[in-house]
């Protein structure tokens, strides 16, 4: 269920719950909207719109090697044009949904369709949209546009919505990008892979949300493999290939000594981080609430998914949780190398009805990677760190065993447990 079934006037009418869920949590938007299409009431088709961008872009993945492309700017030209990149400041601010949704409300993504191969593009659009996308600041464009911007809002799992589009005429740079040095190297070296490009930029220091759009606008790379990568696709990519490069050396260190947990929320999330003396084991385990924007049952039915990665990590995708599989497994590796340690870790992430519009797996990578700043709570073994937490789960432990590797191996007797522990 998209977020655009929340906007009342954009959809056919929903039933009184959903629209009583709309009313409640989504009017601040639904105004801001309002106030947004006023903006283009006086909009003439082919005028130049002048102001600054964040150092980001948009790769749609539909019709395929054919994609949209895009840039992404502020529509408001006095606004500080990095606020509106995802990135961890958005946790550290203490964003919350509405806020987020605003920021994208805010963005026009200029667009148009394009070829995914652009090994030596560097002219027109496409040219401009790659400057903008290895630029570590903001950069200054002008954009002239075929039509007047319509509102395409459209959120899902993997990336934060993105507000209104339109289709671009021309794209020109107005200032100049600074490149950051690591890069430049990737960038003029085309004999490097993407996987050791990637591996390079993380090293050096680059963020990952900077590597996800550098990957998407196939900025590194073989020669011949340089090409567009679907936003979406690009940061479970990213993700995956860091978590890989991190998985290995976590390996050659010691395992734990004690059980440990730590807890985290933010916006209708709650995570709890099970770390476990023992050789390497991954499992993110998904708990839908009702009435959470992707468990929209009516019958209080509450939905589990969970994906498993034994000691040699995993060869094939994750389905049954994505994106955010692979954003956790990134915080919880970055945690371990820090310490040089391994071991058994099993994350539960439940999501509230609190949850009611999807900005991406970003938040799930900032709170794995923060509640490790928080004190954690110490047990002796795992079978007590259970019963302990099991009465702050929304699910009694036998149904989570059901549905969990992690749970069913280790050896604690679960079979102690009451059906309703």
């Amino acid at each position: 269920m998209s977020l655009d079934k929340h906007l009342e006037g954009f959809e056919p009418p929903l039933e009184d719950k959903r629209k009583k869920l709309a009313q409640e949590k989504s009017y601040a938007i639904l105004n801001h909207i309002k106030d947004t299409r006023k903006l283009f009431d006086s909009f003439t088709p082919k005028k130049n719109l002048f102001g600054s961008t964040s150092p980001s872009v948009f790769v749609g993945r539909s019709n395929y090697p054919d994609v949209s492309t895009g840039i992404l700017a502020p529509l408001d030209p006095d606004s500080d044009a990095s606020d509106f990149a995802t990135s961890s400041d958005w946790y550290h601010k203490n964003l919350q949904i509405e806020d987020i949704l605003q920021y994208r409300i805010g963005l026009l993504n200029s667009n148009r369709s394009t070829p995914v191969n652009v090994y030596d593009v560097w002219n027109g659009f496409v040219g401009v949209q790659r400057e903008v996308a290895i630029s570590a600041r903001p950069v200054d464009i002008e954009l002239s546009l075929v039509n007047k911007p319509k509102l395409d809002f459209s959120p899902n799992n993997i990336t934060a919505a993105i507000g209104f589009q339109a289709d671009v005429e021309s794209a020109r740079i107005v200032d100049n990008p600074k490149v950051p040095k690591p890069v430049e190297t990737t960038l003029s070296d085309d004999d490097l892979d993407a996987r050791g490009a990637i591996s390079f930029l993380y090293k050096k220091g680059i963020d990952v949300y900077d590597i996800h759009r550098i990957f998407s606008v196939g900025a590194i790379g073989l020669r011949d493999q340089r090409r567009l990568v679907p936003t979406r696709w690009s940061i479970t990519a990213v993700d995956d290939m860091v978590g890989k490069l991190l998985h290995k050396q976590v390996l050659a260190h010691p395992n734990i000594d004690g059980v440990t947990v730590w807890r985290n929320n933010y916006i209708g999330n709650a995570y709890w981080i099970f770390l476990i003396p023992g050789t390497w084991e991954f499992e993110l385990i998904e708990i839908k609430s009702p009435g959470s924007i992707w468990n929209p049952s009516q019958s209080n039915q509450i939905w589990i998914s969970s994906e498993y990665e034994g000691y040699g990590g995993r060869t094939s995708y994750a389905k049954e949780t994505a994106g955010a599989y692979y954003a956790a497994r990134l915080g919880v590796l970055e945690h371990l190398l820090s310490i040089k340690k391994q071991c058994k870790c099993l994350v539960i992430r439940e999501v509230s009805d609190a949850y009611w519009a999807p900005v991406g797996v970003w938040q799930i990578r900032e709170s794995i990677r923060n509640a490790f700043k928080e004190e954690p709570y110490h047990f002796d073994n795992f079978h007590t760190a259970l019963i302990q937490i099991s009465n702050s789960l929304s699910l009694p432990i036998h149904d989570l065993k059901s549905k969990s590797t992690i749970l069913t191996g280790i050896q604690s007797k679960l079979a102690d447990f009451s059906p309703t522990s």
